[in-house]
């Protein structure tokens, strides 16, 4: 029946925006400020936005964070997945992400993760949304070995290697990277 639909497609899409440009300016200013520096006036600055459109799209700090920690753990998840399924090597994949947070573009992210992975730490629910990545890291050493000890050992290798890069000057080498991830593997199944 005309009339009793829902909000037409253009006001939705305008609502989607919005709610994507405030969980992006989100991510800014974790990435400057770290997560302490996320309110909803310091978002709605980044975003260029009135503060209580940050309060109607998230009425909580806590939405705003877990909005965004969603976002990065799904850009890991996407990235991550396509490597798993490509078949290609996903070791390979995986030290390619890890490298990508050595780069300009992908700095941000990975400090806007290292920091909501923090406060999800402090925070129990936030803990499952901060774990999504580490399961494909798993499912990545499930390629190459049945050990679950080995699968925890890439998970802490790509953590750490992730916090080395981040405090590191020089882009890293995904070579190297691959072959430090293939050490804490052991070797190979038969």
């Amino acid at each position: 029946m005309p009339g009793t639909d829902v909000p037409s497609d253009g006001r939705r899409a305008r609502g989607e925006r919005r709610r994507a440009e405030l969980i992006a300016a989100t991510l800014r200013v974790v990435e400057r400020d770290g997560a302490a520096g996320v309110t909803h006036r310091s978002v709605a600055r980044e975003a260029g936005a009135p503060t209580s459109l940050a309060t109607y799209y998230f009425a909580t700090l806590d939405d705003l964070l877990v909005a965004a920690l969603t976002e990065v753990g799904r850009d890991y998840e996407r990235i991550l997945r396509a490597a798993l399924d490509s078949g290609a090597d996903p070791l390979t994949g995986l030290a390619r992400l890890l490298a990508d947070s050595g780069t300009e573009a992908g700095r941000g992210r990975a400090l806007a993760e290292r920091e909501l992975s923090t406060l999800a730490a402090r925070r129990p629910a936030l803990r499952g949304l901060a774990h999504g990545w580490r399961a494909l890291v798993a499912e990545i050493a499930r390629t190459r070995t049945d050990d679950p000890n080995a699968a925890t050992a890439l998970i802490a290798t790509a953590d750490g290697l992730c916090a080395s890069i981040l405090l590191d000057d020089e882009p890293p080498d995904p070579e190297r990277l691959r072959a430090v991830l293939e050490r804490a593997l052991g070797p190979r199944r038969e």
